[in-house]
């Protein structure tokens, strides 16, 4: 019998790099040896989920569920499974994550939670690590997929301080951080600052930021 500790640490690490194939193994030899596991089927559900294996992620869930009925991230989950049954969607694809991906640089990354999130049917799609894109609109700045789906706004205040700096030629990458069907967390990262705005950081930690910028 292989030490469960063990397993849970190497199942979690598989799926902090993306690596869902091995994430599955590792969860399913946790079960084999602990059938009542509920963590187990839920990274279970979750990687099989990231691989767009809808099936085999209900099983999981439901499994999950079973031991504990009232579980919120299994509801939550066999929710968005069922949008997806409906709409005949399937999970975005996600290459391998860096367990560096959304590793914090002060100044230069944010984890923005974004206001007026979209449809259902839209956010149930999402997957962790799937790039996503900014959009001015006007005095704001809206997240789209690559295919144009509306996902939300940045908040006002950081939406009026990028559209500044985009507008001066610094450029950001985002990705998708958390997702459920209520909430979107993404991650923006700085990729290049303009030369009118070289002193500025996107992100200032004191929140200080002049928006005279000529």
């Amino acid at each position: 019998m292989e030490n469960l500790t063990e397993l849970e640490k190497q199942a979690i690490d598989a799926a902090i790099n993306g690596q869902w194939d091995e994430a599955i193994s590792l969860n399913e030899k946790i079960i084999a040896e602990d059938k009542n596991n509920l963590e187990a089927y839920l990274r279970l559900g979750f990687a099989y989920l990231q691989k767009g294996d809808l099936k085999k992620a209900k099983e999981a869930y439901n499994k999950a569920k079973k031991i504990q009925p009232e579980n919120y991230i299994a509801i939550k989950n066999l929710e968005k499974i069922k949008i997806l049954e409906t709409k005949k969607n399937k999970p975005y694809s996600t290459s391998t994550l860096s367990p560096y991906a959304f590793l914090d640089i002060p100044g230069k990354t944010k984890s923005i939670t974004l206001v007026n999130p979209g449809q259902k049917a839209v956010l149930a799609g999402l997957s962790i690590g799937q790039e996503v894109f900014l959009n001015i609109k006007k005095r704001r700045i809206e997240v789209r997929t690559k295919n144009k789906e509306y996902l939300g706004y940045l908040p006002d205040d950081i939406s009026k301080r990028l559209i500044i700096l985009i507008k001066a030629g610094s450029s950001f990458k985002c990705y998708i951080k958390e997702a459920d069907l209520k909430n979107i967390v993404i991650f923006v990262k700085e990729e290049k600052r303009g030369k009118k705005v070289s002193r500025y950081a996107p992100f200032p930690i004191n929140n200080v930021f002049t928006s005279n910028i000529n």
